[in-house]
This record gives C-alpha cells, structure tokens and sequence, in this order.
C-alpha cells in the first residue's frame, strides 16, 4: 500500500497555538475571560456565517465542502517511491505478460486513480483520447478542490462584517440604557465581543482552513499527475527504465539527488571494461 493515513498533528497544533496566544494576551491585558463569553454574539457570528454559505451555495456543494473539511483531520501520505515501484511492476506486467493477466492484475492496484486509469486503459485504443479523457478527471478533481476552499473564503470574508453586525445590535441595546453611565460603558465593551468573535472566526478558522484545503488539492494533483504520466508510459510500452527515468522528478529532490549520486558509478563501470579491454 502507498497510502497510509495519520492523526495530522500540524492542523490541531496550529489550532490549539492560536487559541493559547490569543488566551494569553487576554490574560495579560487583565481582562476576565468571562467578560468575552457572550452567547448573542456567538450566536449571531455562527449562524450568520452558515447563513452566508447556505446563501452562496448549493447544499450538495455545501456538503461536500463540509466533508473536505472533516477530512483535514487526518493527512493521508502518499509514499511516491513505493508508487513508482507499482507503475514499474504494471509495465513490465504489461510488456511481458497477456493481457488477461494484466486486466487480473489490476485490482492489486494500491491507488484508485491508478486502478481507474489502467481500467480505462484497456477500454480507450487510442493514447491520445486517454490523456485528455484522465487529464479532465484530473481537472475537475482539482475544481471541486478549488470550489470548496472558496466557500470557505466566502464565509470568512463576511465573517468580521457579521461580527460588526453584533456589534451594532449590542450598541442598540447600549443606548436604551444611556441614563446609566456605568451600565453604557460595560455594554460598549461587551457589544465589541462580536466583531472579536467574526475576525477570530475569519482569521484562525475558515481562511486557514481555506489554505490548507488547496495545499492538499495541490498535493493530491501533483501525485495523480505521476500515475496518469505512469500510465500513458504504460500503454506506450516504454521501457521501464525510461519510466523510472521520467517519474523520478516526481519523488523530489532527496531522492533525485541519490539517483544522481548512484549514477555515476554505474555509468563508469562499462568504460572501465572497456579501457582493460583495450589494454
């Protein structure tokens, strides 16, 4: 298997960071915590953003943005090398072997995009028409991506303003009470909490969720552009060396640079026989 899914430690460190700091300063402005436990302003940022995505959006797109958000909850890492060792052993497969065997072999297939684009494969003869039809699946898996993160973004940009809204009630309710000076005092400080609660709510929610979202995108794209160039090295029965050759860049630096530092020695060797020969 290539793909192997762990509690992502990074997202809920980042969280628990932000909301330890903002803590913090409260506490050292000496003001009680409790005084920024309003329930009314909670209320009015919370339900006015799911408001504004309700608004913005379609339920199905809605939903669909809410389970990408579920599952930034843990990172599914893709080990590339053990990938391209599979694309290897499918070309070689494929070279070698009949083709029931190969279509049989399919299913072992450790990733879905890979099982998806060898399937089609065999059912598409011309190369060409496999490319454009795997490179719009690619497309549109990268704007379903791109669509979710937007309504994220959408729900923080309004965010601050459904705070500033709260804000505007608590005044409101402020002035009824202009007579009592200590009482308008409190109640401006208190009406202020909303705007705090929409910028925290924009800021060390939905925008880094928004970015995270497509740093994943972004990743997800990258790994499945391998397989589909594997693929389309599969079905042009290049040699597997050649594949290796094209994919590696793929695996990063770390890796290239140790293909780098193995070549030389094996690229040497031959020439050496050669010179002993000649002598």
């Amino acid at each position: 298997m290539t793909n192997h899914k762990r509690f992502d430690k990074g997202l809920f460190a980042g969280a628990f960071l932000a909301a330890a700091a903002v803590l913090a300063g409260i506490t050292l402005t000496g003001v009680n915590l409790q005084y920024f436990l309003q329930p009314s302003g909670v209320l009015i940022v919370i339900g006015g953003a799911a408001s504004v995505m309700l608004l913005t959006t379609p339920i199905g797109a809605l939903t669909n943005a809410l389970k990408r958000v579920a599952s930034l909850a843990s990172s599914n890492d893709v080990d590339r090398e053990a990938l391209l060792e599979e694309i290897i052993r499918f070309s070689r497969l494929f070279r070698r072997g009949t083709p029931a065997e190969f279509e049989a072999s399919i299913p072992e297939a450790p990733d879905g995009f890979l099982r998806e684009g060898l399937m089609l494969g065999l059912d598409i003869p011309d190369r060409h028409e496999l490319q454009l039809t795997l490179e719009a699946e690619l497309r549109l898996r990268e704007r379903q991506g791109e669509t979710d993160a937007r309504i994220l973004e959408t729900a923080g940009a309004f965010a601050p303003t459904i705070g500033i809204v709260g804000t505007v009630v608590g005044l409101i309710e402020v002035l009824r009470q202009f007579s009592n000076v200590q009482s308008v005092g409190h109640g401006v400080g208190t009406a202020f909490v909303s705007t705090v609660y929409g910028l925290a709510a924009a800021n060390f929610v939905l925008l880094p969720l928004a970015h995270r979202i497509r740093l994943r995108v972004a990743q997800t794209f990258e790994t499945e552009e391998m397989i589909l160039e594997g693929i389309l090295c599969i079905y042009a029965r290049l040699h597997p060396a050649l594949i290796r050759q094209r994919l590696t860049p793929y695996l990063g630096r770390s890796y290239a640079s140790e293909s780098a530092r193995t070549k030389p020695a094996s690229a040497h060797a031959p020439n050496k026989v050669n010179a002993a020969a000649a002598g």
